[in-house]
Order: structure tokens, then C-alpha cells, then sequence
């Protein structure tokens, strides 16, 4: 059952809901951001008074478009694309772009929604941005995926620039689609603008350290969170949904913190080996190979593959998810709880339902929401944007603890936000409310547009 909104934030909520019919991600992304933002309204009745709240549910700019491409047989494919520039208040539309079958505007606007925040958190300015297509890279040959990429950017490339919407990658966009993207859009416009898309490869402008990115900032924040209780991550087990990009370094991370990650998944399963999962493995049968991770446990006889239970009925000490959207629920929570977790940190965006959340701030467990724990992938995107306007490049260590500033950074404005608004550690509120104080006083500075 949702939380009841203060009664002025309903009637938006509603609004919204009418306006934006079927698109439950949206509509359950907006809900969790207007549950906390009554003491605000309550502080600040001008923002009442000038409606930002329904200017910033409002897309500045929804693009859908077709992307029509032909496979290795000769067949054509028809599928939908969409950009949602959603807010420009802080700096140009900043945000990754997903391919997965499951893409609609419903996903591409709680996405684009969850930015506006997240990037708003970081301090640096860009605005909040998403896109993605619902086209299945799996199985495709890159050929394939390139024809693909080039269609798409075809008709994308008039609505993108350095000063105006910057894409990136999410699921299914990696440094090779990237490539693809950046290379059609460099033929159509006759110029080389790196600042166009972030996530490049290292040799055409990308910034070291920005596919370890996600991944280390969610386990930065997880570690302040711990510090902040007097914890840390040396001896803890943790389990980690994914075994993409975002999954694969935040075990890193978390490994080279003293933790020992246990389990992590894919779509089919999930492994688990309380020795540990061997790191180099693992990315050598998702990175280099592309195989499922059950092949992990035809290699390793310590290790065994389930498919028939979730992730999280594993006990460990922290949990991170890190692959889609609404993967924890409440069942899933209330095991995590009752396993003895301490600790969850969203390295996907909303992976946990509403009923999860509430159970974790329940429990008293120490929970970090995506668009705070997981913002270190769009704060290196905007190192990296810094790099390609001066034509510079960063030394790995450098960028990383560029990024572990920024992620602390984070985690204090979260935790002092929510101490100042009367929700001592709740980093849902903290997160929400400071991420749309910037957002909202900007917006305010500049009049109504």
C-alpha cells in the first residue's frame, strides 16, 4: 500500500497519472519522490505558488521516432526509439540510453525522471535526460547491432549536441554501441564533437575510469553509509543481482574494501560460492565470452547455479542490486531482513518496489535509493564531458577519486538534508529533497519557462 501524500501533492500526483496514462514506472517514480517533499512545500510555499512540481513531471521535450533496419538475412525490423529531455534547468540533458525489449515511454520517462534528481545530486551541471529503443541486442551479430546504431542515429543526431542532450549507455549500450553511435554521428554532421556521447572508449575521447564508474560510486556510497554507523566493509558477504557492467565493478570495488561477494545473476539464474566468486571469471564469461553466468558454475565446482529461487533468499550482510527496475520486492526484502542484512545499495534505478523500501526503513536497514547510490556513473560521464571540452585527458587515478569526492559528497548532502528536514538517516528523503531543492531553484531563478 502506498504511502499517503500531503493532500496538495496528491491532487499532482493524480494530475500526473491522468496525463500519463499506462506508464506505471513513471507514475510509481513520481509517487516516491512526492512522499517526501511535504516538509518542503510546508518551507518553501513559493515553489507551491509557481508550480515546479507539475513543470518538473512535465518533460521539456519527448522525441519518439521508428528505426527501421535490416538483419543478415535481407529481413527488416521496424522498432520504436525514444529521447526524453526532461529537465535543462542545471545544464544540458544528460542521460544513458537502453536497448532491451521491455523499452516504452512509461520506462524511458521514469528514467528520465529519476535523472533529474540524481544528476542534480552530483553538483555539476547537467540536466536530466533518458532514451533507449526497444530493440534486443541479444543474439544480434554486430553487424547487426550496427546497422542498428546508424539507423538510430540517423534521425537522433538533429536533437543531441554538447551544449543540448548528451546520451550515454545503460542496459544494452555499451562501449561497442557507443562506438557505432558516435561514428555514424560523426559521418552525418562532418565534425568531431567527443562531447557528443560519454562512455567512449579510452582512444576517441572517453574517460578512464567511466565503465568502473557506477559500480565503484555505489560502493563508495554503501561504504559511507556503514562508516556513518561506525561499520565497514571488511568481512562482509555481499550478494549482488546483475552480472553486467555496473555488477562486475562494484564487486571490484567491494573486494578490494575486504568484502567477499558470494552471489551475483544474470536474466536465466544465479550463482553463489560462499569462497567467494572469483572477479577475472566472471568477467571473462560476460565481457570477453557473452555467455550466461551458469557457465560459471560448469567451471568452478565450489560454485552451484539456481534458478528456481531469488537472489536475495541468499543470506548475507549487504545486498546490492544491480540490474533492473522493481527486481526486490517485498518478499525479497523481508528475507534479506530476516537473513540479518544490514546494508542495501541500489546500483540499478527503483530495483526495489515500494513495500521493499518501506521494510528496509523499517528494519532500520542502512538503504542508499539508486538515484543517490548509483550516481557515479553520470558524475564521471560529466568528468568526462570536462575532458572533452578542453581536450584533455585524465589519469585513471585521477578520475577515480575525482569520482570518490563526488560520491562522498553525496552522501553528506543526503544525510545532513535528512537530519535538517526531521528524517535523521532516511537517504530516500535526504536524496529526494536535495536533489529537487537545486533542481527547483534554478528553475525559480529563470523565470517561467
Amino acid at each position: 500500500m502506498a504511502i499517503k501524500l500531503d493532500e496538495r501533492l496528491e491532487k499532482i500526483y493524480q494530475e500526473v497519472i491522468k496525463r500519463n496514462p499506462g506508464e506505471s514506472e513513471f507514475h510509481q517514480a513520481v509517487h516516491e519522490v512526492l512522499e517526501t517533499l511535504g516538509p518542503v512545500i510546508g518551507k518553501h510555499p513559493e515553489l507551491a505558488e509557481y508550480k515546479i512540481i507539475q513543470r518538473i513531471c512535465e518533460p521539456e521535450r519527448q522525441i519518439i521516432f521508428r528505426v527501421p533496419w535490416q538483419d543478415d538475412s535481407g529481413q527488416i525490423h521496424i522498432n520504436r526509439a525514444f529521447r526524453v529531455e526532461f529537465n535543462s534547468a542545471l545544464g544540458p540533458y544528460k542521460g544513458g540510453m537502453r536497448f532491451h525489449p521491455s523499452v516504452y515511454l512509461g520506462i524511458i520517462k521514469f528514467l528520465g525522471f529519476e535523472q533529474v534528481f540524481k544528476n542534480g545530486l552530483t553538483g555539476l551541471p547537467i540536466g536530466g535526460g533518458k532514451g533507449g529503443s526497444d530493440f534486443d541486442p541479444k543474439g544480434r551479430s554486430d553487424d547487426e547491432i550496427m546497422r542498428f546504431c546508424q539507423s538510430l542515429m540517423t534521425e537522433l543526431y538533429r536533437h543531441l549536441g554538447e551544449y543540448t542532450d548528451i546520451p550515454a549507455g545503460d542496459i544494452g549500450v555499451g562501449e561497442r554501441e557507443l562506438g557505432y553511435l558516435f561514428g555514424q554521428y560523426k559521418r552525418i554532421t562532418n565534425r568531431y564533437e567527443s562531447g557528443i556521447l560519454t562512455g567512449k572508449g579510452i582512444n576517441w575521447g572517453g574517460s578512464c575510469a567511466r565503465k568502473e564508474a557506477t559500480g565503484y560510486g555505489t560502493v563508495y556510497f554503501l561504504n559511507e553509509m556503514l562508516q556513518a554507523r561506525g561499520l565497514g566493509l571488511d568481512g562482509k558477504k555481499l550478494v549482488i543481482s546483475g552480472s553486467g557492467n555496473v555488477a562486475i565493478y562494484a564487486m571490484q570495488k567491494a573486494t578490494e574494501l575486504g568484502a567477499k561477494v558470494i552471489a551475483c545473476s544474470d536474466s536465466g539464474g544465479f550463482v553463489v560460492d560462499e569462497n567467494g566468486l572469483e572477479l577475472d571469471r566472471i568477467r571473462r564469461i560476460k565481457e570477453i565470452e557473452r555467455q550466461r553466468i551458469s557457465v560459471y558454475a560448469d567451471e568452478v565446482s565450489s560454485a552451484r547455479y539456481v534458478q528456481e529461487k531469488s537472489i536475495w533468499s541468499i543470506p548475507c550482510d549487504v545486498a546490492l542490486p544491480c540490474a533492473t527496475q522493481n527486481e526486490l520486492d517485498g518478499h525479497d526484502a523481508k528475507e534479506l531482513v530476516e537473513n540479518g542484512c544490514i546494508a542495501v545499495a541500489e546500483g540499478a534505478n527503483m530495483p526495489t518496489t515500494p513495500e521493499g523500501v518501506r521494510l528496509f526503513q523499517q528494519a532500520g536497514i542502512a538503504y542508499g535509493p539508486g538515484k543517490a547510490a548509483n550516481a557515479g556513473g553520470v558524475a564521471t560521464s560529466a568528468l568526462e564531458m570536462q575532458q572533452n571540452a578542453s581536450r584533455d585527458s585524465w589519469t585513471f587515478d585521477y578520475t577515480e577519486e575525482r569520482l570518490r569526492e563526488i560520491m562522498v559528497d553525496i552522501h553528506r548532502n543526503c544525510y545532513e538534508t535528512a537530519e535538517e528536514y526531521g528524517m535523521p538517516g532516511d537517504y530516500v528523503s535526504g536524496a529526494n529533497i536535495n536533489g529537487f531543492l537545486r533542481v527547483s531553484d534554478s528553475m525559480l531563478a529563470m523565470g517561467l519557462i
